[in-house]
């Protein structure tokens, strides 16, 4: 699944969000409406996360979801 196939499937996807990032509020992944920089972001937030680090995280994720 490629980054423009989750912001179609913002809603379909929010569930499998949640469930890797615990610490996400159903508000904070309305406000992320599928934007990768916006989900990085409350990573940061939530999770004290580098920017880097943020990012690695979704990659791993989307990794796991390709497989």
């Amino acid at each position: 699944m490629n980054w423009d196939q989750i912001k179609g499937n913002w809603k379909q996807t929010k569930g499998e969000v949640q469930k890797q990032w615990g610490k996400l509020t159903n508000d904070d992944l309305d406000v992320v409406e599928g934007e990768r920089t916006k989900l990085a972001g409350r990573l940061q937030e939530r999770y004290g996360y580098a920017k880097d680090q943020a990012n690695k995280e979704i990659d791993s994720w989307l990794d796991r979801n390709n497989a």
